[in-house]
This record gives C-alpha cells, structure tokens and sequence, in this order.
C-alpha cells in the first residue's frame, strides 16, 4: 500500500473514530449523574478521555506489534491488514470501556496513572535517543581512531584527507600524497569565530537584556524586545548571504584602509554575523531572569541608597548570574554548530593561524562536507567526520560540566 493512502486511511479513520470515542464515554458519563444512587466518582469529561485513552493503547499495540514482527522478520504485515487490525482494535477498546464505565470506576485516578506513563516514556526516549546518537558517534569513530592514532588527530597541524580514498582502493604508494587528519586548524578556526561571535554577542545581549528589564517604559519594551526577537528567525542561509555579501567586502575595505591585507573569505566577518544573529537567544533568555527576580530585593538595595546602576552591578546580576550563564552557554552551542555562514563568508580551506582577516573553516564545516561527497560510507575520509563530531560533543561536554559547576557555586534562593 502507498504511504500516501495509509496515512489517509489512518487519519481520516481514526480521527472521527476517536471523537465518537470521546463523545460515547462522556455521553454515558453523563447519563450516570442522571441515575439514582451513589453519585460517579469522576465528572463526564473524565469518562470521555478514559474511553479515548482505551481506544488509543490498543491501537499502539498493534503498530508496536508489527513493528517487532519486521524488526525480526517475523512476518511482513500488509498495510491494509496494519490499519483493519488498528480499526478493529480501536473498536474493541471502546466497547471495553464503555462496559467498564460505572459509578465507582475510578476513572480519574486511571487517566493519571496513564499520563504519568506518558510523560515517563517520553523521559525514557530522550535518554534513550542521546545515548542512541554518542553511541553512533562512538562507533564509527573507533573506527577512524584503528587507522588514525588519536595523538596525531588532536595536535597535527595539517588537514588534508583528499587523497584518502587511495588508500581504501589500495592505491597508495610511496609516490602517492599521504592523507594528513590534523584537526587542530580546523579547532582553531572554530573557536576563532565562536570566540569573535560571543564577543558581539554577550555585552550587547546582557546590556540589551538590562536596558530592556531595569530602563525601558513598558511601551519602549513591548517594541523592542519583539523587534529584537525577529532576529532568531531570520534563517541563517540570509546570514550568510549578509555576511558574504556586505559585512564582507566592508571587513576588507576597512583592513585595507589601516594597511592591512585581508581575504574575502576571513573568519571576522562570519564572527560578526554570527554574533550578530546570536544576540536575540542571550537578551530574551537574561531579560527574563532578570525580570524574575523579587522586587523586593530592588527597592530594599534602593532603600539603602544605592543607585539604580549599583542595584543591577551588586544585586541583581550576581542573583541572576546563574540564568544568565545559561544563555551564555546557549549562545556558544549555537556558535559551534553553525555551518551556513562559515561556509558562505570564511570558506572552506583549514588554516592555522591566529589572523582573523583569513579564511578558515570549522567542526560543522568539515563535518558537512565530508558526509555530502561521493565518497563510500566506511571511507577515511568520511569515518573523519565522526572522530571531529565526537571530538566536538566532548568539547560540548566540557563546556556543560564547567557551567554547572559555575552555576552551582553562585547560585542562591531567594524566599
């Protein structure tokens, strides 16, 4: 069966199905407050969910089921034997609840022993999906790390897996250029342009955030802080653009005037950029710790004659500052996993350098083209985009692990 048809028959099925589901549980939800005797002990729109809620776990048994019999092939089930079995499931729990509702069911307490499953499932995925995606790095890592020593990718200087593939069509030679995967210039450059973007980033971000929470009227802010916002939807393919286009050519312009050599490919322009679209996540995440605190705490520093400038210096800051390191924190996995805009504005070429009116490239860049080439799965230079992803979400690690401990040395409760 086509996909198209099975989502069509599943929806346009199912759908309805449910709310007579709803509207039968409720109805007869309804008639029990009617009847004489003990009074229900759940309201009609409970009873209305319950026989929802048991019309959709048998449905989700069936999909489980065949999924598990595929998985194992077991047996290949039809579509349009999955969606019969689905309907008459579904049917099936609806006529089981429909039996089960009375007046001392306790609906209430079922429908939250349900959602309390729920949301435990839905824990139970997260956690499930993050070990899933480091253990896929891992495993394909390990695979680069047997050909390639970890020293030598970590402190080698020189990035240049293009002759790779010589050496999986066992072509390599003595004559032939030898594959080098230090990934140190790739590093450099990726904390280069995280580095110039966050210091754009956080003293506009933070002073916007502490115009916008301490000085603005009401009428200034309910501009400004939507207008500023804008910014975190702008796609950054439109950054990109902006940065090879204008930012660019100015960076160049501007270099030349001091006598300065710059290339239209440099790591200061995508920086900027990046700072630049990086902004609106750091102002609205501080403007609203910020705002958070108890004012209490504003008007006893302004009672003890402080100023406005020294309350936000000596008060509130330090009270907001675990908030506040958050959206730093925020602001730098944002930076390290931009790719659009590096690949537009700084190129592509891995440079070592400490110049940032040269091109360079980073992590997600290099990540990106290796995965898009023609070049087979298992490939050296393909496995090397797993070794710098692992390497990366080690850095992510560290960078998490150094903010909590900061967050937990400053943080304070305030009653």
């Amino acid at each position: 069966m086509n996909i198209e048809y099975f989502v069509f028959f599943f929806f346009c099925g199912l759908g309805p199905l449910a709310c007579m589901a709803y509207y039968l549980g409720r109805k007869k939800g309804k008639a029990l407050l009617r009847e004489d005797g003990a009074a229900p002990l759940s309201q009609p729109d409970i009873y209305g969910w319950y026989t929802l809620v048991r019309m959709i776990l048998p449905v989700l048994g069936v999909f489980v089921l065949a999924f598990f019999l595929q998985l194992f092939d077991v047996i290949t089930v039809p579509g349009i034997l999955l969606i019969l079995g689905a309907f008459i499931a579904a049917l099936a729990g609806i006529a089981l609840a429909l039996k089960q509702i009375h007046p001392r069911l306790r609906a209430r307490q079922r429908l939250e022993r349900f959602i309390y499953g729920l949301l435990f499932l839905a824990a139970v995925i997260s956690i499930l999906t993050t070990i899933g995606i480091v253990l896929s790095v891992i495993f394909e890592a390990v695979k680069f790390f047997q050909v390639v020593s970890i020293w030598e990718f970590l402190t080698g200087t020189e990035w240049s897996p293009d002759t790779a593939f010589l050496q999986g069509a066992e072509r390599s030679g003595e004559e032939a250029a030898q594959p080098h995967f230090g990934s140190l210039p790739i590093f450099a450059g990726t904390f280069m342009i995280t580095f110039i973007a966050m210091c754009v980033a956080i003293p506009v971000g933070l002073f916007s955030a502490i115009y916008m929470s301490e000085y603005a009227s009401d009428s200034v802010r309910a501009a400004a802080k939507p207008a500023l916002e804008i910014l975190a939807g702008i796609p950054t393919v439109v950054y990109g653009f902006f940065a090879a286009i204008t930012v660019s050519p100015l960076v160049v312009n501007f270099a030349n005037a001091f006598g300065f050599e710059a290339d239209y490919t440099n790591a200061l322009a995508p920086g900027l950029v990046m700072g630049i679209m990086i902004i609106p996540f750091i102002s609205s995440l501080s403007d609203d710790v910020i705002r958070s605190i108890p004012q209490s705490l504003r008007e006893g520093s302004l009672a003890l004659g402080l100023t406005v400038s020294e309350t936000i210096k000596h008060v509130l800051l330090p009270a907001a500052l675990p908030g506040v390191v958050s959206a730093f924190l925020l602001g730098v996995s944002r930076a390290l996993g931009e790719t659009m805009i590096v690949v537009m504005a700084a190129g592509l070429r891995p440079n070592l350098t400490l110049n940032p009116l040269e091109g360079m490239t980073t992590v997600t860049v290099r990540i990106v083209d290796a995965l898009t080439g023609d070049l087979a799965f298992d490939s050296l230079e393909t496995l090397s985009a797993f070794a710098l992803g692992l390497t990366l979400l080690l850095i992510t690690l560290i960078l998490n692990l150094i903010s909590t401990i900061v967050i937990r040395r400053f943080k304070q409760k305030y009653e």
